[in-house]
């Protein structure tokens, strides 16, 4: 199983160069059942990142591109009148699949945001008094543009805190993106993407994340972080119970991409900031970001030991 990861990580990088570190943690978020936000500006691999992780786990994938006049509907599904059967018929919508892409989610209004809530929590949907299981394994990879760009909705708090991780994938190297002019890399070479998991090995691997030991002094550690956030006068509001759930988690995850069956401190430091930055405001700006150099704040002051 641990050369099953390594190459399905190695695969992704063939197609989104120099991104290493992300795509290490996008590949930790699904193996720890999360859900996964991804804010950068258009054209920075966002949806190739989707794609490919959705070829190499062998998931089903379906797009939503996510605009002003979307209606829950159009996420879920809809109950259509059948003249030979003389009732109606329900019609799933693209949230019926393994892994779904929301893109662009913060330029749909609040409604339409909110048809994915009882989704990423509960794996099911409730239309017309029906509930509907979603797939198992089901994954939201949701992007957005920065607030700043005209004609978006801000994500609200309860939205956020749905996703394990935020990620931004920055711009390429110069080197990467020597490689991706010069035809080497990039949407082309999604096509030559195999499966590398099927779907009973991603849920055997999900399953044994729980199992990775996180010894007392991890906990301890974990604590210790999340008191902070709740302690300092720097932080708007600390982390919810989901969010200490969601790092050791996450931690957890990361230690087996590391070929490890035990967290250790630098687990929790590597995917701290991915898991905290978009749960955490800065107290003289709650209404914006910081929650990038708070969780850097973090790491630096709270010891691990």
């Amino acid at each position: 199983m641990k050369d099953v990861l390594s190459n399905a990580t190695d695969a992704i990088n063939q197609v989104l160069l120099g991104k290493q570190h992300a795509v290490k943690l996008a590949v930790a978020c699904i193996l720890a059942r999360g859900h996964l936000l991804i804010e950068d500006l258009p054209g920075m691999g966002k949806t190739t990142l989707s794609q490919a992780l959705a070829r190499v786990m062998g998931l089903s994938y379906q797009r939503i591109q996510f605009t002003s006049d979307l209606l829950p509907g159009d996420i879920l599904g809809t109950s259509v009148f059948d003249r030979d059967s003389g009732g109606f018929v329900f019609h799933p919508g693209p949230i019926f699949a393994e892994l779904v892409l929301a893109d662009e989610i913060n330029r749909a209004t609040p409604k339409s945001q909110s048809a994915l809530l009882e989704a990423m929590e509960e794996g099911q949907v409730t239309v017309d008094g029906a509930t509907r299981p979603l797939p198992e394994p089901f994954f939201v990879i949701a992007t957005q543009n920065p607030a700043s760009q005209g004609g978006t909705f801000a994500l609200p708090e309860s939205q956020l805190d749905r996703f394990l991780m935020r990620l931004s994938l920055g711009y390429p190297t110069p080197a990467a993106e020597k490689t991706l002019l010069l035809g080497g890399t990039g949407r082309a070479r999604l096509d030559d993407l195999k499966p590398v998991l099927t779907r009973a090995q991603l849920q055997a691997l999900q399953a044994a994340v729980p199992q990775v030991t996180a010894s007392e002094a991890i906990i301890d550690y974990i604590l210790r972080l999340v008191t902070r956030t709740r302690e300092s006068h720097l932080c708007a509001w600390g982390l919810s119970p989901r969010g200490s759930l969601g790092l050791l988690a996450a931690a957890r995850a990361w230690a087996m991409l590391e070929h490890r069956a035990y967290v250790i401190p630098e687990d929790v430091q590597a995917v701290l900031p991915a898991v905290v930055s978009h749960r955490l405001r800065a107290s003289e700006d709650p209404a914006g970001h910081g929650g990038g150099s708070l969780a850097q704040r973090l790491l630096n002051e709270v010891p691990a030991v």
